[in-house]
């Protein structure tokens, strides 16, 4: 499905374990990620739509502060896995985390030092399929700056201002 939300077009793709992928361009980018698993079928999911729109409406409204809806985690593997779902469960709505922080709250047995740590992080963001639900958009350079987003640094600052993370007088 595509929404239509202040930040432009947001693809989703949603199977019976819940929310696979969010595409921050529209519904190709979600379908391209969740295209990497095998054996998907289009199927009909009202139920699981319905909420996907309602939650997505409610946090653009200002009014959801904590998505609810569930996450299917098999395009998330590994390293990669653990640090999404340690920013999903510790880093809330309005809040923001460099990404060498969020390398110490995740045991990381393959990079090398805090550095590594950190630059293992970002590629762990880089490659998140599910942005804004598992908010990515929340991770900052170590000195605060804006650093890397799917989407673009300006989306990544409207979602921060929406959040009131940043003073939406940055655009």
């Amino acid at each position: 499905m595509e929404l239509s939300t202040p930040i432009g077009p947001l693809g989703v793709v949603v199977t019976r374990l819940g929310v696979l992928a969010v595409g921050l361009d529209g519904l190709s980018a979600a379908e391209r990620a969740a295209g990497t698993l095998t054996g998907l079928r289009p199927g009909d999911l009202p139920g699981p739509v319905a909420r996907v729109r309602e939650e997505f409406g409610a946090y653009f409204a200002g009014r959801l502060r904590a998505f609810r809806l569930p996450i299917d985690w098999r395009l998330s593997s590994g390293y990669a896995r653990e640090v999404r779902q340690t920013l999903y469960a510790t880093v809330g709505y309005g809040e923001t985390i460099s990404y060498g922080e969020l390398a110490r709250r995740v045991t990381d047995a393959e990079a090398d030092g805090e550095f590594g740590a950190a630059r293992a992080v970002g590629r762990a963001m880089a490659t998140n399929p599910v942005p804004v639900i598992v908010p990515c958009h929340r991770v900052l350079a170590a000195d605060g700056s804006l650093h890397g987003f799917g989407g673009g640094l300006e989306m990544k600052r409207r979602l921060l201002a929406l959040e009131g993370a940043v003073p939406d007088t940055l655009f």
